[in-house]
């Protein structure tokens, strides 16, 4: 098997993963199984097994074997049963960084095409927010709603939220003499991503990149503490100048957090009157979508209604209670896992997530390994509280929570799984 050959395939394959999740989901699935079932057959030829006993394997094993014992126990195992099959391609993807990412050489030829990817995705949102539309004339569908590459869908926010630390640890894992020119361009860039995201008017994922500015940097030890406070300032002042420069974000980011305080009136007649803005002010929508999950928890309160059945429940053509919302999930993590996996099958997954995600903390944190802490903090502000938020085992969400915690394990001799206990 030439090696050189093998590891060119692969770096293609890894280095398309951002920009397949864009093209769309078909691209991306066939994306990842090209790795996986690659990745397969080369274990198989060299015969490393070695990984099976690591701990973190296991829990992602025992992760994988209870989303099977959810689908025999689905209210509809058909709707069930493919979400949770799938989700062993995330474990595979999962060995596969570990493999892979060991190699720093490997990591750089990467992560470079990553970096240029979250750049021109996120200078075209500015162009979007600027013009109406990006540089593919896309922008009309949602109103004043940023789509950029993703056409049809605004989703822009949570993309860029989901690799932008990342970038940002990247940029300084690869650099071993950090001056402070450099810091400081770091720091430039990543404020560059964070307006793009308060830009898009995403409410959720703009709460989880600002609390993930603060808490990488407040865990950055080539920050002084000064320096970390007026960081911290000079964002909160751009927020506050963009809030008060745009009618659009004082809508998104005021009226749906202080909807009784803050008055229409102040919103001249520049708004686009689309269907998604007037739906906002006629309320919140989101305590109802939250009560219809809790309901829905309350009917199966041991082992929920089954992953992906929320919506074979709350759409049911059955005679059903008026508090239920017909929709395909309750918008909000806690309310999703109670719902659908009830609360057995809720502490089984937040017992294994967390073991994965703060297992080795620690470690992590006195690595100074700041690519490995990005992807810490991307993965813990993933589990705000009440925050709303798109349902967690769904691919695209699934695929970015993935990658980052791949990246995290795979890039620490005491984490990686061919390296670790």
């Amino acid at each position: 098997m030439n090696s050189t050959v093998l590891n060119s395939y692969f770096l293609l394959l890894f280095s398309f993963i951002p920009a397949s999740i864009i093209v769309g989901p078909a691209v991306s699935l066939i994306n990842i199984l090209l790795i996986d079932f690659s990745f397969i057959f080369l274990i198989l030829y060299k015969k490393d097994y070695k990984f099976l006993s690591n701990k973190s394997v296991k829990l992602i094993i025992f992760l994988c074997l209870y989303l099977i014992f959810n689908s025999i126990i689905s209210k509809d195992f058909s709707m069930s049963v493919n979400r949770n099959f799938g989700f062993i391609r995330f474990g595979i993807l999962f060995l596969a960084f570990n493999y892979f990412f060991y190699n720093k050489d490997f990591v750089n030829k990467v992560l470079i095409v990553w970096v240029l990817t979250l750049s021109i995705l996120s200078l075209d949102t500015y162009i979007e927010s600027i013009f109406g539309k990006n540089i593919l004339g896309y922008g009309e569908a949602y109103g004043s709603r940023i789509v950029s590459f993703f056409k049809d869908e605004p989703i822009v926010g949570g993309y860029i939220n989901g690799f932008y630390l990342i970038i940002i640890g990247y940029l300084f894992y690869i650099k071993k003499n950090i001056t402070n020119k450099y810091k400081y361009l770091i720091l430039i860039i990543s404020i560059f991503f964070i307006i793009a995201i308060i830009l898009t008017g995403e409410r959720s994922n703009s709460i989880k990149a600002i609390s993930g500015f603060f808490l990488f940097y407040l865990f950055n030890d080539f920050f002084k503490f000064k320096e970390k406070i007026f960081s911290i300032l000079m964002l909160i002042l751009l927020f506050t100048f963009l809030f008060n420069s745009s009618d659009f974000l004082k809508l998104r980011y005021g009226l749906q957090f202080f909807n009784p305080i803050v008055s229409t009136l102040q919103l001249n007649s520049k708004i686009k009157k689309n269907e998604t803005q007037v739906n906002t002010l006629k309320g919140n929508i989101y305590p109802r979508l939250y009560q219809s999950g809790f309901e829905v928890f309350k009917k199966y309160p041991i082992f929920g209604v089954g992953n992906k059945n929320y919506r074979v429940e709350t759409c049911s053509k059955e005679k059903k209670p008026n508090y239920y919302i017909c929709t395909t999930h309750p918008h909000q993590l806690y309310f999703e896992f109670l719902a659908e996996h009830g609360l057995f099958g809720s502490m089984v997954l937040f017992f294994i997530l967390f073991s994965l995600i703060f297992g080795r903390i620690k470690i992590i944190l006195a690595s100074k390994n700041y690519l490995q802490i990005g992807c810490l903090i991307f993965l813990t502000t993933s589990f705000i509280p009440f925050l709303p938020s798109g349902a967690f085992f769904a691919d695209y969400n699934l695929t970015i929570f993935w990658l980052n915690l791949s990246i995290m394990y795979s890039i620490g001799k005491k984490t990686n799984v061919y390296t670790s206990n």
